[in-house]
C-alpha cells in the first residue's frame, strides 16, 4: 500500500528532469488530467490520517471501558478543555486556587472558546462536543494543509506520509480532544503553504489567527516575517523593488502578529499593567521564559531519579525534536517551515512549565517529520514491506501511548 503512495522512478526521473523553481514560487497551476490525479490523493491523506485517529479513539475508547470510565468526558471535558468551555460559556474572569499556584483564565487564547460559542449558538450540543467537533475538524483541515507543504517540498508521496507520521506521534491523541493544537497546526499549515506560494495576505491572515489561538502562535508570525524579509531582500539585490513588489510581502509581515499582540496588551490592560500584564498572569501558571533554564534542571533531576513515564517519554520526544531540526536544516528545508520549527521549538525549551506538556506543544511542529517522510518515501519505494513494518510499529505506539496518557496517567496532558 505504501509503495503505491509514491511516485514510480519513471515518474521520477521526469521530474527531476524539469528546470527547479526558485524557493518561495508558486507552484504552476494543474489542469485537466493532471487535476484528477491530484484530488485522490489529498483525499487520500487525509483520508488515511482519519483512520489513524478514530482507531486510536476506538482504543482510547476500549481502555476507557474496561476502567470504568466515560471515553466522551475524556475527549471532550479533561484538563485544559474545562478551561476553554468555561471561557465559551461565561467569558473571561474564572481564577483558581491550586497548591501554590493561581490559575487564571486569561492565560488562555480566545479564538478557539469563540469557535465553541459559535458552534453551541447554531448545534444543540454541549461545549465539550462542540470542542471536539472543532478540534476533528481542524486535524482534518491541519492534513490537507500539511499534505501540500509535504508535495511542495518532496513530491505528493512524502506529503501523504508527511500526514500520517503526524497523525501517528505519541503525543497525536490530543488531536481527537478539545484542545487548541490541531486549530493551530491548520492555520500554521495553511500560513506556511501560502508564504511558500507567495500569497502574502493570506498567509498574514491565517498568521494573525493562529495568533489568537495559541500562545506559541508567534511562531508562524515570525516565519511569515523572516520569509517575507527574505523575499525584500532577494528583490533588493536584484534591483526589482517597486511599491508593486513590495506592499504584499510588508502588508503579511504587519498583519501576522495582530492576533497575538492585540490579546497580549488586552490582557496586559485587564491586569493593569499593558506590557507585563500577561507575563504576570503566566508566572502565576509557574510558566516563564527562562531560557531553558528550569527544564534542564528538571531534566538532571529526572536522570538522577527517575520519575513518571510521562516525564520520560517527553524528555525522548523533545532530544528527538532537536534532532529532526538538525536534520531539517541540513536537508535545506524552505525557510518559512524553518523559521517556524525552530521558534516553536525555542518556545516549548526555553519557557519553563509542566515538563510532561512539552510534547503537545511540539505537536503542530509538523515540519520537524519532514526528513522522516522523506526516508519513509524512499524506504517505500525501494522496500514497501519495510515501509508498512515501520507504520504499523508507530501506529501500535501510538494508539497504546495515546490511550495510556487520557485514560490511565495521572499527569496533565
Amino acid at each position: 500500500m505504501l509503495a503505491a503512495l509514491v511516485p514510480s522512478p519513471a515518474r521520477r526521473r521526469t521530474t527531476q528532469a524539469e528546470p527547479p523553481e526558485p524557493p518561495g514560487s508558486p507552484e504552476p497551476p494543474v489542469s485537466g488530467g493532471r487535476a484528477r490525479r491530484a484530488v485522490p490523493t489529498v483525499v487520500t491523506a487525509v483520508g488515511l490520517f482519519a483512520a489513524a485517529r478514530l482507531t486510536g479513539v476506538l482504543v482510547l475508547t476500549l481502555l476507557a471501558h474496561a476502567h470504568g470510565k466515560d471515553a466522551t468526558t475524556l475527549l471532550g471535558r479533561t484538563w485544559d478543555s474545562l478551561w476553554y468551555i468555561g471561557i465559551a460559556a461565561d467569558g473571561y474572569g474564572e481564577v483558581r486556587q491550586y497548591t501554590r499556584l493561581v490559575l487564571d483564565d486569561l492565560a488562555f487564547f480566545p479564538l478557539y472558546p469563540w469557535l465553541i460559542r459559535a458552534v453551541t449558538a447554531v448545534l444543540p450540543i454541549s461545549g465539550g462536543a462542540a470542542g471536539v467537533l472543532l478540534s476533528w475538524g481542524a486535524a482534518a483541515v491541519a492534513a490537507a494543509g500539511i499534505y501540500l507543504v509535504g508535495r511542495r517540498v518532496h513530491g505528493r508521496g512524502a506529503g501523504v506520509l508527511l500526514v500520517l507520521l503526524w497523525g501517528l506521534t505519541p503525543h497525536s491523541v490530543v488531536l481527537g480532544l478539545a484542545y487548541t493544537e490541531p486549530l493551530l497546526t491548520a492555520l500554521a499549515a495553511w500560513a506556511l503553504y501560502a508564504t511558500m506560494t507567495r500569497r502574502w495576505l493570506w498567509a498574514g491572515a491565517l498568521a494573525c489567527l493562529a495568533g489568537l489561538s495559541r500562545p506559541n502562535g508567534l511562531a508562524v508570525a515570525a516565519a511569515v516575517a523572516a520569509t517575507a524579509a527574505w523575499q525584500v531582500a532577494v528583490l533588493a539585490r536584484r534591483r526589482s523593488l517597486s511599491v508593486h513588489t513590495l506592499w504584499k510581502p510588508v502588508a503579511g509581515t504587519a498583519l501576522a502578529p495582530l492576533g497575538w499582540v492585540g490579546f497580549f496588551l488586552w490582557v496586559g490592560l485587564r491586569r493593569g499593567d499593558p506590557l507585563g500584564g500577561y507575563f504576570e498572569v503566566q508566572r502565576k501558571w509557574g510558566s516563564a521564559f527562562d531560557l531553558g533554564r528550569g527544564n534542564l534542571e528538571f531534566v538532571g533531576h529526572l536522570l538522577r531519579h527517575p520519575d513518571k513515564l510521562v516525564f520520560t517519554v517527553a524528555l525522548v520526544i523533545v532530544l528527538l525534536a532537536v534532532l529532526l531540526l538538525g536534520l531539517l536544516i541540513a536537508d535545506r528545508a524552505p525557510l518559512p517551515l524553518i523559521v517556524y520549527s525552530a521558534v516553536l521549538l525555542l518556545i516549548a525549551l526555553g519557557g519553563s512549565g509542566y515538563f510532561a506538556s512539552k510534547p503537545r506543544l511540539l505537536l503542530p511542529a509538523f515540519p520537524l517529520l519532514l526528513p522522516l517522510a522523506a526516508a519513509l518515501t524512499r524506504t517505500a519505494r525501494a522496500r514497501p514491506r519495510h515501509a508498512t513494518l515501520v507504520v504499523a510499529a508507530l501506529a501500535g505506539l501510538s494508539f497504546a501511548y495515546g490511550a495510556y496518557l487520557v485514560v490511565m496517567a495521572t499527569s496533565p496532558l
